[in-house]
């Protein structure tokens, strides 16, 4: 049937995922770091996402689609985290939001402890590609055990550095790849220092990295710092 459905300008959206909360119908998601129809039969066409897009990446066209289907948006409110084996729509997290923040600061047995952390999202799967804390950044990506293992993390890695972190041997990294080419290549990246564990599947992450920026066609040494399994910094 020809009716009214949502449309999204994926040039216009930078994956901020502000549209997702207001759309009840759970019809958007972020994937690969854009906004994105997850199927027709899930959007009622009525427009409840626009206007909560900074870009004006959303609006509300009229095409053939399938039709608005109640009774799986009824199970989806329900039961809001689905299997995603199935490519069945989730909620998206809020915490794929972009955001940059101030230093916070933490204070344990009278010592003061500054947080060097200057953005959201921080995770490989959620960051949006040209998010704006890649422009011309120094960027660090760090094995996800690193910051655990390492005491001094955030003064003499993370400070005034973008973060990324990842682990090559427990996520799904097939996306990673595509991803970081697209990071390198469209944000005027300065430098990359990679935190890594001592252990071997750390040296997974390095590859990958080492191959994104050669896909991006851009000449960027990398730094590689690495901590061992007692948290020293070698």
């Amino acid at each position: 049937m020809k009716r009214k459905i949502v449309q999204i300008d994926q040039e216009k959206c930078n994956g901020c995922g502000e549209c997702i909360p207001n759309c009840v119908e759970g019809a958007l998601k972020i994937m690969d770091g854009k906004a994105r129809l997850v199927g027709d039969k899930y959007c009622d066409g009525l427009g409840a996402c626009l206007g909560h897009c900074p870009q004006d990446a959303i609006r509300i066209i009229e095409r053939e689609a399938e039709g608005f289907d109640e009774n799986i948006v009824g199970a989806i409110r329900e039961s809001p985290l689905q299997d995603k084996s199935d490519n069945s729509p989730v909620c998206a997290c809020p915490g794929s939001q972009v955001s940059q923040n101030k230093q916070s600061r933490a204070t344990s047995n009278s010592e003061t402890v500054n947080s060097q952390l200057s953005h959201w999202p921080i995770q490989l799967h959620l960051v949006p590609v040209t998010a704006p804390f890649f422009k011309d950044a120094d960027l660090l990506i760090a094995a996800s055990c690193v910051p655990f293992s390492y005491a001094d993390f955030h003064n003499t890695l993370l400070a005034g550095k973008s973060l990324i972190i990842a682990c090559p041997k427990l996520d799904r990294t097939e996306p990673y790849l595509e991803k970081l080419t697209e990071i390198f290549r469209q944000n005027g990246i300065k430098s990359v220092t990679m935190a890594l564990m001592e252990v071997p599947c750390c040296q997974g992450l390095l590859r990958l990295v080492q191959k994104a920026l050669k896909d991006s066609g851009k000449r960027i040494s990398i730094t590689v710092e690495t901590i061992t399994v007692k948290g020293e910094r070698l």
